[in-house]
């Protein structure tokens, strides 16, 4: 067994992929250690913990962690309970191999957070539709994948990270940056993600799409791309708009082929590209439109504004003392876990956004 940690968020309203998620949690049990943070009902948790009992570590919630992502509350709690200093943290959809986990650890040696490559497999065609964001983020620089490697030891100096944002996986990732961390990202490390299920890849255009609030450049790229479009059909520029429709599958091909994606990503995705672009234009104009008419965009019940902090603010958390750390975000201390409590919010999957030249993130 690998010296290794897997934190898994879950927060399920129903158990109708519970035989395949058993399967897969049995035999990742014989390679690492796993910690399954449930906030699910108290009947399905219940069920989970019988189902579960001797394979892996089953808990709640922290009761004393109540950011507005649920996703977070989860992972501190998991990190909270982890003893390896090489940890892998992966939403309830992502599926590791032994050698994917085994690079994850090997990465990790010199890394502080290792941000793998997710593939969808099976590929009904709204993962296609989403395959095509991947290929376009690898062709700028690198994807936001659903599960990363992280080391313990630099998680507990950070503090931990801010959870009452959207966008979690890049509030993360910004943490690390603006205390000195190291980051990997091997476009070349390809870990398995089950596809959502249609109703819920619509549910979340939107609400990916205000991810981008937290990168203004890339979102400024998307709320022009509308306008451009409409002025090139009122002039009938049709070549024109056939070029940019055919420059943006060129630059999803690109990424496809990167890192030997052909192996994982077929032909088709990228032909997807044109799609996927004037579905975030679209959805950025709503996005927008829900900042600053709505307050935010709805999450689990609740409304979020936030979508994250940059990294300049995030070092001056780190610079002013007190407001620098999870300590302040939330009182209660990071190694200091809570048998009690259940978290009433939902660990949500991120399909996260293009990353497009001059971003303030970009290459991310």
């Amino acid at each position: 067994m690998m010296d290794l940690d897997y934190v898994l968020p879950l927060r399920w309203d129903d158990d109708s992929c519970l035989e395949e998620l058993t399967g897969y949690l049995r035999w990742l049990s014989r390679s690492v250690r796993v910690i399954v943070i449930d906030g699910s009902p108290a009947e399905l948790f219940d069920r989970h913990a019988a189902l579960w009992s001797g394979s892996v570590r089953h808990v709640r919630p922290d009761g004393d962690l109540t950011y507005a992502n649920g996703k977070v509350n989860g992972v501190i709690t998991g990190m909270r309970r982890a003893r390896a200093e090489h940890v892998v943290i992966a939403d309830d959809d992502v599926r590791y191999g032994e050698a994917e986990l085994a690079g994850i650890d090997a990465l990790l040696c010199a890394a502080d957070l290792v941000r793998p490559q997710n593939y969808f497999d099976p590929l009904p065609w709204h993962a296609r539709w989403d395959t095509a964001r991947a290929l376009l983020n690898r062709s700028f620089g690198a994807d936001y994948p659903g599960t990363f490697g992280v080391r313990r030891s630099t998680f507990l100096e950070m503090g931990g990270y801010d959870g009452d944002v959207l966008f979690e996986n890049l509030e993360l990732i910004r943490t690390v940056r603006a205390h000195g961390g190291r980051e990997r990202r091997p476009r070349g490390l390809y870990v398995r993600r089950l596809p959502p299920d249609p109703a819920r890849f619509w549910s979340q255009r939107v609400r990916q799409a205000y991810d981008d609030l937290a990168q203004p450049a890339r979102m400024a790229v998307f709320l022009a791309v509308l306008p451009a479009l409409a002025a090139g059909l009122l002039r009938r520029r049709h070549g024109t708009v056939l070029a940019c429709a055919g420059l943006s599958v060129g630059l999803a091909e690109i990424g496809r082929r990167r890192a030997g994606g052909r192996r994982v990503f077929p032909a088709v995705t990228a032909l997807f590209a044109p799609v996927w672009l004037l579905e975030r234009a679209t959805c950025s104009w709503l996005a927008l439109g829900a900042r600053f008419l709505r307050g935010g965009v709805p999450y689990a019940g609740r409304r979020m504004r936030v979508s994250a902090h940059s990294v300049r603010r995030l070092r001056g958390r780190r610079q002013g003392g007190s407001s620098a750390s999870l300590r302040a975000w939330n009182p209660a201390g990071l190694c200091e876990p809570s048998q009690n409590g259940l978290d009433d919010e939902r660990p949500q999957r991120h399909s996260a956004t293009v990353a497009l030249p001059g971003s303030m993130t970009a290459p991310s």
